[in-house]
């Protein structure tokens, strides 16, 4: 297909198309002429998979060339999840300022419990992992507010995100090639999240809805 076709197809224009190649995230197409090329499927492939990277991901072109370059190095659907996974934006709490010398003190002990969570469930996450990281930080932050979970309260909520992950996994069985994998986790990860949040949000008004007819039912019923 001509580079015109391409963007009809993608919805990628002309001229970024030529911007993403300049940039060597997309490669060149076959010439057929001095100023013409011929592009194929893998073409409009990978035109999907930076468009999601760098719209939904919100990534940089620097930070797209890095996830892409793992991806073409990958050699199995958990290295190309994994590329993925550590190049999109980790979650992080908003922080309050700490007292003098409370820092420490916080970071030690949300550590310590994220860790002792991470082997009760016998989940497999190097302590290198940024989501670690992210975890601890919120910990240490739910610990300054003096509004920290019980160990027991944490893996309720843990084995919950472990089903939701069986499911986004599920969805994507059966993709063996890497770049179509990674497009997949970027949905997953950039428009399913907001999506399950949004969920959990409708369930809690639910629950609270329920909880209030009750009472109210309960107050009204004859003694």
């Amino acid at each position: 297909m001509k580079i015109s076709e391409l963007s009809r197809r993608t919805g990628v224009p002309v001229a970024s198309i030529k911007y993403f190649r300049r940039q060597g995230l997309l490669p060149a197409g076959r010439a057929t002429a001095a100023t013409l090329a011929e592009y194929g499927e893998e073409h409009a492939q990978r035109l999907r998979l930076i468009k999601a990277l760098t719209t939904l991901g919100g990534l940089s072109i620097a930070a797209t060339r890095e996830v892409l370059g793992a991806v073409d190095q990958a050699h199995s659907s958990e290295g190309a999840l994994g590329a993925v996974s550590y190049a999109l934006p980790v979650p992080v709490a908003g922080q309050s300022p700490a007292a003098p010398g409370e820092e420490t003190g916080a970071e030690a002990a949300a550590g310590a419990e994220v860790a002792e969570l991470l082997a009760e469930l016998d989940w497999r996450t190097p302590d290198t992992s940024p989501h670690v990281q992210g975890l601890t930080s919120a910990l240490k932050e739910l610990r300054r507010l003096d509004a920290q979970y019980a160990p027991g309260e944490l893996a309720a909520y843990a084995k919950l995100a472990e089903a939701v992950a069986r499911l986004d996994l599920e969805r994507a069985a059966g993709l063996d090639d890497p770049v179509a994998l990674a497009e997949r986790a970027v949905i997953v990860f950039a428009i399913c999240a907001p999506v399950f949040e949004l969920l959990r949000r409708l369930a809690q008004e639910n629950q609270v809805r329920r909880r209030v007819a009750d009472g109210g039912a309960a107050a009204a019923a004859p003694q």
